[in-house]
């Protein structure tokens, strides 16, 4: 009994160190996991760094469906023969406005020619208006004049008084170049009083097709209606655009025409009356 006890001591004692050993040194891989795993999570955790300055932004481009690549693209025969027929008509405007506007500037030149030249102290009509400019409106009147005054013959102009002759020959004179300012004026009247009507007829087809699509979905969603209204609204402002210009073109136009005309006018009044003094 004794020797138990004295051999039971030493015994505990071992186990204890033992024990203690173990619950010292076990911990440590747990640590070493737990220590590590808020390391692994900072990583997964932190953003990716930049590039650097090469690295470029995409911008996004946004198409719209409502424009005018989308009404010619997706738009019927109707509304690209409207759209067509419009253009047209506004190409005619604008080329018959510059035509005119050079005519208007070229008579103007001659007739300042005239006031500022020596057809007027000439020693007679046909050596003033072989001074004037070839081709110059002012030359073809005095031409005329002088040509009606040297063939005053005949059965049926013996008939004709010489003043009445002449006359008429410089008044068909100016009646020409009359006529001559007036071509295309028609047609810039007619494009700006039919101009909103094609237009509003480009609105009401968009309309239709609106009220179409409506009809179809059995619903009026924005999605549906947006690009056949959008349609009816580029051809309205297309007739207002084609229609504007054409109306005051033929506005400024026939003004200036009208004060070119008085000068032209003044002008073959006073070549009749000379070569109705004898100044051939």
């Amino acid at each position: 009994m004794f020797l138990n006890k004295l051999l039971r001591a030493p015994l505990a004692a071992a186990l204890l160190a033992i024990a203690a050993i173990v619950s010292t040194a076990a911990p440590a891989p747990a640590l070493a996991q737990a220590a590590s795993a808020p390391a692994a999570d900072a990583t997964a955790a932190a953003p990716a760094a930049p590039a650097g300055p090469a690295a470029t932004v995409a911008k996004e481009e946004v198409m719209n469906p409502y424009g005018l690549e989308a009404l010619w693209s997706q738009g019927d025969f109707v509304a690209r023969g409207t759209l067509i027929i419009m253009i047209i008509m506004s190409m005619g405007s604008w080329y018959i406005m510059f035509t005119k506007l050079w005519e208007q500037h070229k008579l103007f030149k001659a007739a300042n020619q005239v006031a500022d030249g020596n057809f007027w102290k000439a020693g007679s009509v046909a050596k003033g208006a072989a001074a004037l400019e070839e081709g110059s409106a002012f030359r073809f009147i005095a031409e005329s004049g002088v040509k009606a005054d040297e063939h005053h013959e005949g059965t049926l102009t013996e008939q004709i008084d010489r003043h009445t002759w002449i006359g008429m020959s410089v008044q068909r004179a100016t009646e020409n170049i009359n006529s001559r300012l007036q071509d295309g004026l028609a047609f810039l009247a007619t494009v700006g009083s039919t101009a909103p009507f094609v237009g509003l007829f480009g609105t009401v087809w968009g309309i239709y097709h609106a009220l179409t699509a409506i009809g179809i979905a059995g619903q009026a969603s924005i999605d549906k209606v947006a690009g056949p209204v959008g349609e009816a609204l580029i051809m309205t402002a297309f007739g207002l655009a084609v229609a504007v210009p054409a109306v005051m073109g033929y506005n400024w136009l026939i003004r200036r025409n009208k004060s070119v005309m008085e000068r032209v006018r003044a002008f073959s009044a006073d070549v009749h009356n000379v070569l109705l003094a004898g100044k051939r």
